[in-house]
């Protein structure tokens, strides 16, 4: 069976300081994959939607391995709590509060981020 392209105008929204910028639509968010946007200062972030249609995004850099991969990390949930696992070592990245579930001594940036 194949399914239909969702269809939709609703965009991916980040909060930055006091305003919203607009990252992606929202079709392009897959549940379980990620995809990485810059942002206007340079820096990355990497967007997730779960199977439950939740949005989450985080720096895209691993602190581990220094390189802007997590985007392309596989997604999870351990003891309630969704992840990234970084595709370079596997340490796995809270996607809600950016905490590191394998060394709580690091913690990535996390965005507050909508669709609308």
């Amino acid at each position: 069976m194949t399914l239909a392209p969702e269809t939709t105008d609703l965009k991916v929204q980040l909060r930055l300081e006091e305003s919203w910028l607009p990252v992606c639509d929202l079709a392009h968010l897959l549940p379980g994959r990620g995809v990485a946007a810059l942002l206007p200062d340079g820096r990355q972030v990497a967007l997730f939607r779960d199977r439950a249609g939740e949005l989450y995004a985080v720096d895209n850099r691993d602190p581990f391995g220094g390189a802007a991969v997590l985007s392309r990390g596989l997604t999870g949930s351990h003891e309630g709590r969704p992840f990234v696992a970084s595709p370079l070592l596997k340490q796995r990245f809270d996607l809600r509060s950016g905490e590191c579930l394998d060394d709580e001594t690091v913690r990535i940036a996390t965005y507050e981020v909508r669709a609308a």
